[in-house]
């Protein structure tokens, strides 16, 4: 049975009142973007590479208590993933970036140099969006005998950009949800 809008029947479907948020995730290609957002809205991990051509977009709906009111919101997460070459940063920049309201900057532990590019993935993101919640995550951890950034490091480089920072697994779930948490928490602060 549709609704009854003006006394005639009507087969809308109710309005959708969730508040929507953007997040984009940042980091260069093969830092384990894709697979944190897997983890986080599937709660899997496929450790076959496939690398995200263009941009991809992955909608999750969660219920948070908002710091600011105390109450309980439902929130539709709008979770933006984007090829990591540098290249692509500056074609698609500004519609990636456009309306984000936070970000998750990711290095791969292993890979040093993942962690220095994130200051050129936060400038391009900051040139469209100006300051924003970011979250720093350190993923891979789980490769313990290969890490080449110690959680010092990560913590140092997110204080520069004043942002929490944790290391992650996509491969075991380690704070994944952790970190979407505490993004969302700080969107909401704001």
């Amino acid at each position: 049975m549709g609704n009854r809008a003006n006394g005639k029947l009507s087969n809308l479907s109710p309005v959708d009142d969730s508040r929507k948020l953007k997040i984009c995730l940042i980091g260069d290609v093969g830092v384990g973007k894709t697979s944190l957002i897997r983890r986080y809205v599937l709660d899997v991990f496929d450790d076959k590479y496939i690398a995200t051509i263009g941009t991809k977009v992955t909608k999750k709906d969660i219920r948070v208590k908002n710091p600011k009111s105390g109450s309980e919101e439902d929130i539709t997460l709008l979770i933006w993933d984007i090829m990591g070459q540098p290249s692509f940063r500056e074609v698609l920049r500004e519609a990636y970036f456009y309306g984000a309201q936070g970000a998750i900057a990711v290095c791969d532990v292993t890979s040093k140099e993942s962690l220095s590019e994130l200051r050129y993935w936060i400038k391009a993101m900051s040139a469209t969006t100006g300051r924003v919640p970011i979250v720093f995550l350190g993923n891979k951890c789980d490769l313990k005998n290969e890490a080449r950034v110690t959680v010092e490091e990560l913590e140092m480089f997110s204080k520069k950009h004043e942002g929490a920072a944790m290391l992650s697994s996509a491969r075991t779930g380690y704070n994944v949800e952790q970190a979407f948490g505490q993004l969302v928490a700080e969107m909401l602060a704001q």
